[in-house]
């Protein structure tokens, strides 16, 4: 294991944070020992839906010894520090299916499974099989999808995910791609965490912020954060915003939301405190 000093408000999708330690796990007995510790420890990946305080502590992430494609036969295994774009591009040129939807996903593989993250229909867990997750031994040990808990962008996983082992089959689909660019038309481009609430059943986030009034109103001291024109349920950072300020406006919106609508959202993004 090793230790940065990591500047958050670079290394986040939001482009929101301070310097702080990130500990980068290269094995089993490197995750092992925080978990001795006792102390609460933080995942956070590639931060690409994550709002992380300046107060956080035991942030960890994998090295890039778990950047990897390992083809299995019949099924790949792909270490979770592997970047979506590497493995859209692998799918291609393999011919594989199922992985189209990774094309202009940022984030590393783990963090795609915790989350179930997609668009629309489309989810990773319909081509994962399972994943490799630390055992009592200190070794690696797999456990099924059936069992992850996946659900609408979320899942029941809490431990640190080590890789993923995904189904292989032959086939890949060029046609959805212009299908995905489609649909992310609307996703404005300035630094956010991706959509800021779930859709509630029945409804969408974005219509729901926009019904209210905060829709392109600018809040902070810097008048740098808002939820976008383009898509109400991109909360965007347009310069030198904090997490406090993005706090009290994520706040904000659900406080006047079930006011107006008795509709309690649900955040899509992940606050580390």
């Amino acid at each position: 294991m090793f230790q940065k000093l990591i500047d958050f408000s670079q290394y986040t999708s939001v482009k929101i944070g301070s310097i702080q330690p990130l500990n980068f796990i290269e094995s089993t007995e490197d995750y092992d020992r925080f978990l001795q510790s006792g102390e609460t420890i933080n995942i956070i990946g590639k931060a690409n839906n994550l709002l992380i305080s300046p107060n956080a502590k035991n942030l960890i992430t994998l090295s890039k010894k778990f950047d990897y494609i390992r083809d299995l036969g019949d099924s790949l295994e792909i270490g979770a520090a592997t970047p979506s774009g590497k493995i859209f591009s692998y799918a291609k040129r393999h011919n594989l299916s199922g992985f189209e939807i990774l094309s202009k996903l940022p984030g590393s593989i783990g963090g795609i499974i915790k989350m179930n993250a997609g668009l629309k229909t489309y989810e990773i867990k319909d081509i994962l099989d399972g994943i490799l997750i630390l055992d009592s031994n200190v070794k690696l040990k797999f456990k099924s999808v059936e069992s992850l808990g996946l659900t609408y962008r979320n899942s029941a996983i809490k431990e640190l995910i080590f890789a993923g082992i995904f189904k292989k089959k032959f086939g890949f689909k060029a046609s959805l791609i212009e299908t995905f660019a489609k649909m992310r038309a609307n996703q404005p481009k300035e630094p956010s965490f991706g959509s800021c609430f779930k859709n509630p059943s029945g409804n969408f986030a974005g219509a729901l912020i926009e019904q209210i009034g905060l829709k392109g109103i600018k809040f902070g001291k810097n008048k740098s954060l808002m939820f976008s024109q383009i898509h109400a349920n991109f909360l965007v950072n347009l310069g030198n915003s904090s997490f406090n300020e993005a706090l009290d406006l994520i706040h904000l919106a659900k406080e006047k939301v079930y006011m107006e609508s008795k509709i309690t959202l649900e955040e899509e993004v992940q606050i580390i405190q």
